[in-house]
């Protein structure tokens, strides 16, 4: 089973696909405070929900999504079109790191996916060449909350403390004029949305995929219960280029 489609899945009932609740998703897009006619870029928008409230919220504005999950980019386009944004979102369907882009863009998404980059440095460099000189920058990353014991750091992956973050972050070439901590409680709704939104879809769809479903979902729970929870935490930054 393709693991785009697990993530499709998982992702079904917190569209959002953060842990990161809409009112706090409304929080951080009215912060960039963005003009008329901005253009906005999302990189990893799996299914654009970012993107899509920005344009809600910023009448006016034109945006593009990157991707490489079709079936995300296709939910995408059906959710545009329900909210009549059809004709101010291009969806492309590619890497990340493969994007290129005529003109700047007044603010540029990376939420979660700063692994198409090899990290949030590399992720912020990149972003600057697509990016106005005042533009702006939202990237969620995830930080350690209390150390990690070396075998759960091997598991979960290398992430720094949040002053860490924040410092690699400026050291990118940006200040940060906003940010998002997300409670364990957004945590606790994005895991249990993630891991139960996976097992109904294996118990409605018995077989290969469904086993492999639930086995996803299983493994993915006991990591984060027996793991990352507490421990592991999530920002999202809002970054204005430096001058």
């Amino acid at each position: 089973m393709d693991r785009s489609l697990i993530s499709n899945i998982a992702h079904s009932d917190h569209p959002i696909a953060a842990p990161v609740s809409a009112a706090n998703l409304d929080k951080l897009l009215g912060r960039t405070r963005l003009r008329e006619g901005a253009r906005i870029l999302d990189l990893g928008c799996g299914e654009a929900m970012w993107t899509l409230r920005a344009l809600e919220l910023f009448p006016g504005s034109t945006a593009d999504g990157v991707d490489v999950s079709t079936g995300a980019l296709e939910a995408a386009a059906k959710d545009a079109e329900a909210r009549g944004l059809g004709e101010r979102i291009r969806l492309h369907e590619m890497g990340a790191a493969d994007f290129r882009a005529a003109e700047p863009y007044d603010l540029v998404l990376c939420v979660g996916s700063t692994h198409a980059f090899d990290g949030l440095t590399p992720s912020l460099r990149a972003i600057g060449r697509l990016v106005r000189a005042d533009g702006l920058v939202l990237v969620g990353e995830g930080y350690w909350e209390t150390p990690p014991s070396p075998e759960l750091e091997a598991e979960i992956g290398t992430y720094p403390d949040l002053a860490g973050l924040v410092a690699q972050a400026e050291g990118a070439g940006y200040r940060t004029v906003y940010a998002h901590t997300s409670s364990l409680g957004e945590w606790d709704e994005y895991e249990w949305s993630w891991t139960g939104s996976l097992i109904r879809w294996a118990m409605d769809n018995p077989g290969p995929d469904g086993d492999t479903a639930l086995a996803a979902a299983l493994e993915h729970r006991d990591m984060w219960l027996k793991g990352y929870r507490g421990k592991l935490g999530f920002v999202t930054l809002l970054l204005r280029r430096a001058s």
